[in-house]
């Protein structure tokens, strides 16, 4: 009987070493659900064509829509206003500003003293050119003012990202999707490329319970 309660014991501490030790998160609707765009002239434009900002965002104005489960990602045309606005479209009609639109969750202490893990499914990336799109991971200080990263480009498949944070509970952790590149003509050719998203199913932590509930129940059926 001392074995046993023992072994029962010892099963109990692994599942808590796992959860406290590693974490996974992925693609889900209710998570990622903050939006933020920085944006800053392209890069040779000349003076007057293009600006500086940054500021939260709803989903759909970052061209980052959800259908279900399911995420797409887009060049961002909501700022193109039109030839004639120097501010977001240049003289040739091209997009004056570099858009960095973010998708993602942030949470505060929840996510820290671990590994925590980002998986996702890229069923098709079809951006070409200047527009490209990243997994991240972000570790931000208490006070926003240094964060570490783990970041890792999308190509199709299944893929995952890791970051060891750090132990401060006031740490805030951040993970997402980053699309890069000019804002763009909605008619324009760019408009149609894209990047498309599903979940990866997470591992259980019940499944490791039941593990261990399994194997309590075979060593006190040894027993008898």
């Amino acid at each position: 009987m001392k074995y046993l309660i023992r072994t029962i014991a010892v099963c109990a501490v692994l599942g808590a070493t796992i959860n406290l030790t590693a974490q996974t998160v992925t693609v889900d609707p209710t998570q990622l659900t903050l939006g933020y765009m920085n944006w800053s002239p392209m890069p040779g434009n000349a003076v007057g064509y293009g600006g500086y900002g940054a500021s939260p965002w709803g989903l759909s104005a970052l061209q980052a829509n959800f259908s279900g489960t399911t995420l797409t990602l887009n060049p961002n045309v909501n700022t193109y206003d039109g030839i004639g606005d120097n501010y977001w479209v240049n003289a040739d009609g091209s997009g004056a500003n570099l858009m960095d639109a973010n998708i993602y969750n942030e949470t505060t202490g929840t996510y820290v003293n671990t590994t925590l893990t980002f998986t996702f499914d890229v069923l098709a990336n079809t951006l070409t050119g200047p527009y490209s799109s990243i997994a991240f991971i972000k570790d931000f200080a208490p006070d926003y003012s240094s964060f570490t990263e783990s970041t890792v480009a999308l190509t199709p498949g299944v893929g995952s990202i890791s970051l060891s944070t750090s132990a401060n509970a006031a740490d805030h952790i951040q993970y997402g999707f980053e699309t890069y590149g000019p804002n763009t003509n909605p008619l324009s050719p760019a408009a149609l490329e894209s990047v498309i998203i599903t979940p990866v199913p997470e591992p259980s932590t019940l499944a490791l319970a039941g593990l261990g509930g399994a194997l309590a129940l075979r060593l006190i059926r040894r027993r008898n």
